[in-house]
């Protein structure tokens, strides 16, 4: 059997408390559905400048304050609700992020609009590579720089490189067939 090796993810979050159930259950596994992939986005988003840790630490607290990433709850979002975003301890109180995470459940829902969910808007656009997803992020979304195009893409299946191949994850995920493998 292949160790994985130290200084990767893989190593790193077999065990801890958080970063091992993230990594074996839901790290790169294909991931559907619009108010799923919305919630990935939103924490991808939010940890720029911080630890994934952080993030995860904070997740029940970012599915309260945005009533569970529905995407049609939070699109209607007005200053009252933003306000109350911005004061509350449970999520990273930051005004772009925050607006971030609103204008994009509406763009989203324009997504669902011409292509019936933001899965198929993904599937449309695939295969692309890392710089390709990095352009049309940009265009289409709010805050989604490189580093948070990449890891939504690693993340949800569409790009390679969550798992080392050594990692008995990898293979799982590999068995699941995703986008990045087709």
């Amino acid at each position: 059997m292949t160790t994985v090796p130290a200084g990767t993810y893989c190593h790193a979050a077999q065990g801890h408390e958080f970063h091992g159930p993230y990594h074996d259950h839901e790290y790169g596994y294909p991931l559907e559905g619009d108010d799923a992939l919305f919630e990935r986005l939103v924490l991808e988003i939010n940890q720029a400048g911080l630890s994934w840790l952080t993030i995860l630490k904070k997740r029940a607290g970012f599915r309260a304050a945005y009533d569970g990433f529905s995407l049609e709850r939070v699109a209607r979002y007005g200053e009252r609700e933003r306000e109350r975003l911005l004061s509350d301890p449970g999520i990273i109180r930051n005004r772009l992020k925050v607006d971030a995470a609103i204008e994009n459940a509406r763009r989203i829902l324009d997504l669902r609009a011409s292509h019936g969910s933001f899965t198929l808007w993904l599937d449309a656009h695939h295969p692309r590579d890392k710089a390709e997803w990095v352009r049309l992020f940009k265009q289409t979304f709010r805050f989604t720089g490189g580093e948070i195009t990449g890891e939504f893409l690693m993340s949800t299946g569409y790009l390679a490189g969550a798992h080392h191949e050594a990692c008995p994850v990898y293979h799982r995920i590999a068995s699941l067939g995703p986008r990045w493998m087709q």
